[in-house]
């Protein structure tokens, strides 16, 4: 197992509270030093990785961004184009978490740059497990910048 030093920082960009609640109590559950950041919209999304308004001053920068589709505003897919266009972000590995299974979806996420695509269960034990296995896969087997 590696680790970072001062663990990892996974951005997740998710509106609903519920999801991020699912999300955050897996990660805590799991074997990594995981710092999870959370952003409901794209505005909070950019502030933090541009590190705009007093709230974002100081936000590293994320090993992970997990990004879901449906949101209020910019749909996931327009975030994800301007994140695959910026020059300073287009690094960050991205992995798409959304209830969307359609093949479009899929499609245009990883034409998009997408580095996954995971279709979030409605069963809690297999929506924690499928993180713990993203976990592993990106903080074990994958290498990732400093």
């Amino acid at each position: 197992m590696r680790n970072v030093e001062g663990g990892y920082h996974i951005l997740l960009v998710e509106d609903d509270l519920a999801d991020a609640g699912l999300v955050r109590i897996a990660l805590r559950k799991g074997r990594h030093a995981v710092t999870l950041h959370h952003a409901r919209d794209s505005a909070e999304a950019f502030g933090f990785l541009r590190r705009i308004g007093a709230n974002f001053t100081e936000s590293p920068r994320p090993h992970l961004i997990l990004l879901d589709l449906n949101l209020p505003g910019r749909s996931g897919h327009e975030i994800l184009q301007e994140l695959k266009n910026d020059p300073a972000l287009r690094g960050i590995p991205v992995i798409v978490l959304s209830t969307s299974e359609a093949e479009r979806d899929i499609v245009r996420s990883y034409n998009l740059g997408a580095n996954s695509f995971i279709s979030k269960p409605m069963d809690a034990d297999e929506f924690a497990h499928h993180i713990h296995t993203m976990e592993t896969y990106w903080f074990d087997i994958v290498r990732l910048p400093a």
